[in-house]
């Protein structure tokens, strides 16, 4: 059976669970060699177990991606590693920040606002600033983005800093696209709507039933589902297909 990323080498942020923990996992089952950075190196370590228990090949580094001159020792170790870079995932991402509760837009920190943009929306754009010549000197390939359901609208009150952060997100990727598509670089952005991960466990079991009711599918999302998505628009099968946003969202932004 062929492999949809065979001989690719493959970029992880945030991948040391939820969402990004499955699209490394589902990389390495389609064949490429993944890179998984994440600020936590125990989670990061686990990720990259659980590939190599699959028969996959994988390594960690440790990366805080708020910090720009990491995006660049990241890629630089995929590349001194394996040669190149072809795939890039930027999924890391918080929702709440240093605050705890959500508050309203007037209510809400400096020090909150610039903490959640920094990981969510300058992360973003650290990690494409660091990857896109790197993906230019492979030959080209694609780059997903993680942004969100909030990245097309406001669902509730109190979420003003990640709201923001995902429009930026979006924003982000298509402008890397006009910028990068002669060159052949794509870029994508996946729309998660409620999924069930660890960073959505803070909300309790009935909120995330009530949430999961909201999408069409009435069920919340696994990572799993996300992951098969970020594969498809990586991999060649996708080389037609650049500057999109595409949801995973059971539906939610239909209603």
């Amino acid at each position: 059976m062929t492999m949809l990323l065979e001989d690719k080498v493959a970029l992880v942020t945030g991948a040391g669970s939820g969402i990004g923990r499955s699209i490394a996992l589902a990389y390495a089952r389609e064949g490429a060699k993944v890179l998984i950075a994440d600020v936590d190196p125990a989670a990061g370590q686990e990720t990259m177990t659980l590939v190599e228990r699959g028969g996959g090949q994988a390594a960690f580094h440790l990366l805080d991606v708020a910090q720009p001159d990491q995006h660049f020792a990241a890629v630089d170790d995929a590349m001194h590693r394996w040669g190149s870079l072809h795939i890039a995932c930027n999924n890391a991402g918080i929702i709440r920040g240093q605050q705890s509760g959500n508050l309203l837009l007037a209510d809400v920190a400096p020090e909150h606002w610039a903490q959640v943009l920094a990981v969510n929306l300058s992360g973003v754009f650290f990690g494409l600033r660091a990857q896109i010549p790197a993906l230019v000197a492979s030959g080209g390939g694609g780059i997903v983005n993680i942004a969100s359901i909030a990245s097309q609208v406001a669902h509730a009150p109190g979420f003003a800093a990640y709201v923001s952060s995902k429009h930026g997100v979006l924003g982000l990727t298509r402008s890397a696209a006009v910028d990068y598509g002669e060159q052949g670089v794509r870029v994508n952005a996946v729309a998660p709507g409620f999924i069930r991960t660890p960073m959505t466990a803070w909300r309790g079991e009935d909120n995330l039933r009530d949430l999961g009711a909201q999408q069409l599918l009435k069920r919340l999302g696994a990572p799993e589902e996300v992951a098969e998505l970020v594969v498809w628009l990586s991999s060649d099968r996708a080389s037609f297909v650049t500057g999109g946003f595409y949801p995973a969202d059971g539906g939610y932004l239909a209603t």
